[in-house]
């Protein structure tokens, strides 16, 4: 019984993983084909929101799905307020600067190269977390960026020996990489305000951003080419532009799942796995020659980025027993911890 029961737990583990991995390489394929496809579309800010519209849309339908399964399905009431609109609209904006410049990066990059541009999410994590929050970090951490700024400096290097380097696109990538390192410090501060609850923040996060997204459309004068677009009747792109959506959303909740049936460590080192996956996937795929310092740069970055999350594993892990052993100490009456006395 219990060797069946490990068994099913493996293969509930490896299931996770898999639709984890085939729902973020799918999702950054469709967006490249959107994006600078064959029948791309050059509004970059019309296929994000596009993209937040369907979000909104998915939110809905498990919505009705819950209230009609409430024993099987369980989501949270998605009435508008505005007061909560206001207080997540901070979030919003870090998060309409991360989705499209994450997307403007994968426009002008290949997806061999993908990664390296948007390596530096680590890095900007280390540095954000002690400007904004005021906490330092250890020197092995420190070591550890320092090994993905060098591996992405390679990266950058041997594109450019290549003679495929962009130079807008490596910027919007660490643009990209700056938000989301920015947001992932925002969503913990205005998680209390949809009451801890990663739904709703997603709901309101993404109705914030499709009207966001409208005057900037406008700015930058997005409007006539989308209406002028020769494919705008198209089945296909439509088709394509709505799964990109629907993996967009798919997303949030594979990555949520990963980490509750195995752990943050196993989720980052399964990301990193995927995005070497990736790479080797987009090089066959567009049948790419690489140079041997090339992938060495890749190598560089993805065992920077393991090992940063192995470091921080331990030191989660350290600080979680000196606070144990720091209240077992406690006087179980004052609660004050002991003092040494002079004799």
């Amino acid at each position: 019984m219990t060797d069946k029961t490990l068994v099913q737990r493996y293969v509930q583990i490896l299931s996770v993983v898999a639709c984890y991995w085939f729902v973020s390489i799918t999702l950054v394929f469709v967006n490249k084909a959107l994006l600078s496809g064959s029948e791309k579309l050059e509004a970059p800010l019309f296929v994000t929101c596009y993209q937040c519209v369907v979000t909104v849309a998915a939110c809905y339908a498990i919505r009705a799905a819950a209230r009609r399964f409430p024993e099987r399905i369980s989501f949270p009431s998605l009435e508008l307020d505005i007061n909560i609109m206001k207080q997540v609209l901070p979030l919003s904006i870090v998060f309409v600067g991360m989705i499209t410049f994450n997307n403007l990066c994968l426009k002008n990059v290949g997806i061999s190269f993908y990664y390296i541009g948007r390596c530096l999410t680590t890095v900007f994590n280390v540095l954000l977390t002690y400007f904004i929050l005021g906490q330092k970090t250890s020197l092995s951490a420190i070591v550890c960026c320092a090994t993905i700024l060098g591996g992405f400096y390679l990266g950058v290097d041997q594109e450019g020996a290549a003679g495929s380097f962009s130079f807008s696109g490596t910027i919007y990538g660490i643009i990209a990489s700056f938000c989301v390192s920015l947001f992932s410090i925002y969503v913990k501060k205005i998680l209390p305000a949809v009451d801890g609850n990663i739904w709703a923040l997603t709901f309101y996060n993404n109705v914030n951003a499709c009207v966001l997204f409208l005057p900037l459309m406008v700015m930058f004068g997005e409007i006539p080419i989308v209406l002028n677009f020769q494919f705008l009747t198209s089945i296909n792109f439509w088709f394509m532009m709505t799964i990109g959506g629907i993996f967009g959303f798919a997303i949030g909740y594979v990555t949520g799942l990963q980490i509750q049936v195995t752990s943050p460590l196993t989720h980052n080192i399964s990301g990193t796995a995927k995005a070497a996956a990736q790479t080797v996937l987009a090089t066959h795929w567009f049948m790419e020659t690489k140079s041997t310092l090339w992938w060495f740069s890749n190598m560089v970055v993805l065992g920077g980025s393991m090992a940063y999350a192995r470091v921080r594993q331990l030191e989660m892990k350290n600080n979680t027993t000196v606070n144990k052993v720091i209240e077992n100490t406690k006087d179980p009456i004052t609660g004050e911890e002991p003092t040494m006395q002079k004799v």
